[in-house]
């Protein structure tokens, strides 16, 4: 069983009880909600330590309790021996997952990308199957949908479609979903009953604010256009469109609905999240030993997944996964499957290199 870092467990022990002393002191109100959201976080953590620390102790009643002459004793000791030890292995387990360091973005809201890759026509259903996928997925979350941008495709689907998924700990079940997507079906065209291999990539991006990223109004150039529909059709006789061009960085965003003024703030939104991101990767590109503890590198040029449909299976292949559930996960049902796997793979390898370094 691995080792608890007792100095730290008994620090964020006496910082809750710090906390809780300076709450009842009667600070001012906007020390009061600081120290409220630390106690917030603090306080699921130092409960299981709690609970750690009792069990501990029990246990140790219930070994000293296995030298006694009271053979009745002895047996009744080893039960509960063998059960606090147990529950001690998994209070451990839980605890090495909570000292785990947190992403800071876990708890914001997203930002989803999805755009039609090799396969035409087909890929742009497929992009159209993913965001179905997604939007049920936040919906069975209690998360709200957003559709920022769209770009539909000629027989259906989606060329490109941006969308807002706003809930906490969004980013933190989504943000593994980044990168290709391949499909393997038959299309309706096909006559001969060819399976054929289509491909969307998905970006997943945090949410950011205004003071997370600044952007200088030297830095980016604003043009206006005329929007256009699927097959170049117009969509209204105004230049509606906007496109915001950041100068350093070459990144463009373009936002095509109806309205000038909703679009102008949607390729702000868009522009400071993928700034945003992109720090995030040149952070994580510097300490590139960390990225051993990542599963996958969020590399959106990487196969990620790929949707069977002839055989009904979606496979993972960054964790060997396979679900035979196609229907259930593009319903965003067993999509939880697939993201919780994830997620347990990529804490195995942070707990991997915690033990490594420790």
């Amino acid at each position: 069983m691995a080792k608890l870092p007792n100095e730290k467990l008994n620090a964020l022990d006496d910082r809750l009880v710090h906390v809780e002393e300076k709450m009842a002191a009667g600070p001012n109100p906007e020390e009061y909600v600081a120290l409220a959201k630390e106690h917030a976080e603090l306080m699921p953590v130092v409960e299981v330590i709690r609970n750690f620390r009792q069990v501990e102790s029990d246990l140790a009643g219930a070994k000293e309790l296995l030298s006694s002459d009271d053979k009745e004793m002895v047996e009744m000791a080893a039960i509960e021996v063998d059960e606090l030890s147990k529950e001690q292995e998994s209070l451990t387990h839980k605890i090495r997952l909570l000292l785990l360091p947190k992403d800071a973005a876990d708890n914001r809201s997203v930002i989803v990308e999805l755009r039609a890759g090799t396969g035409g026509d087909e890929a742009a259903l497929f992009a159209g199957d993913l965001f179905r996928m997604y939007q049920r997925y936040a919906e069975l979350s209690g998360w709200k949908v957003t559709v920022l941008t769209q770009n539909e495709g000629d027989m259906g689907g989606y060329k490109e479609i941006t969308m807002n998924i706003s809930g906490a700990g969004a980013y933190a079940k989504l943000k593994f979903e980044s990168g290709v997507h391949r499909v393997q079906r038959v299309p309706d065209t096909e006559t001969q009953g060819r399976i054929h291999t289509s491909a969307a990539t998905v970006a997943v991006l945090p949410e950011v604010e205004d003071i997370d990223i600044e952007i200088r109004t030297e830095d980016i150039r604003i043009d206006t256009m005329r929007a256009s529909g699927a097959g170049g059709q117009h969509v209204n006789t105004t230049d509606s469109a906007v496109r915001v061009t950041h100068i350093p960085s070459g990144i463009v965003v373009v936002a095509s609905e109806k309205s000038q003024h909703q679009n102008r703030a949607t390729v702000m939104k868009v522009l400071r999240s993928r700034l945003y991101e992109m720090e995030r990767d040149k952070r994580d590109t510097e300490r590139a030993d960390t990225r051993r503890d990542q599963v996958g590198t969020g590399d959106r040029s990487g196969r990620i997944r790929t949707y069977n449909f002839p055989q009904g299976r979606v496979s993972d292949h960054r964790i060997n996964l396979t679900l035979y559930k196609l229907d259930k996960v593009l319903e965003g049902e067993a999509l939880e499957e697939l993201i919780s796997a994830l997620i347990t793979e990529n804490q195995a390898a942070q707990l991997a290199a915690m033990d490594e370094e420790s």
